[in-house]
């Protein structure tokens, strides 16, 4: 584990906790929302190009929120959040550096899902191509 001591009082800081806890957070989150967009797909599937098309158009709209959330972080609440719900007493930083380092670490997470989301909906996207010319 990566270590950061703060200046003031000698907390130590354990960033990779954090890292690790909003990784799960928004895996879970991308999780739930790539299922409902699967059972979308699912019951298209007598039409695969409709079918990827609208799964990228939906797992892209899925980035567009992540980019959203990327955003909000750097204001919303940090004791409001799902990883600083699941961060351990001793592993939480002090209030003056809380927000800007939960907010730093959401952010990350959010826009590194952001792009791995956005490349997923291209895919499904060339697919939706690829099956539309083979029907031809």
């Amino acid at each position: 584990m990566i270590r950061v001591t703060s200046r003031r009082g000698g907390h130590v800081i354990v960033m990779e906790e954090m890292r690790r806890l909003a990784f799960e957070s928004v895996a879970r989150a991308c999780g739930f929302g790539s299922l409902g967009i699967f059972c979308f797909m699912v019951g298209l599937s007598f039409e695969p190009v409709i079918a990827f098309q609208s799964g990228g158009t939906l797992t892209l709209l899925m980035a567009l929120v992540l980019i959203f959330k990327a955003y909000e972080a750097r204001t919303k609440d940090h004791r409001r959040t799902e990883m600083w719900l699941y961060l351990p007493e001793e592993s939480r930083p002090p209030k003056a550096y809380a927000q800007w380092a939960s907010a730093t670490v959401l952010r990350e997470t959010y826009l590194k899902f952001a792009q791995w989301t956005a490349g997923i909906a291209i895919g499904m996207w060339v697919l939706a191509l690829l099956f539309s010319l083979a029907t031809r």
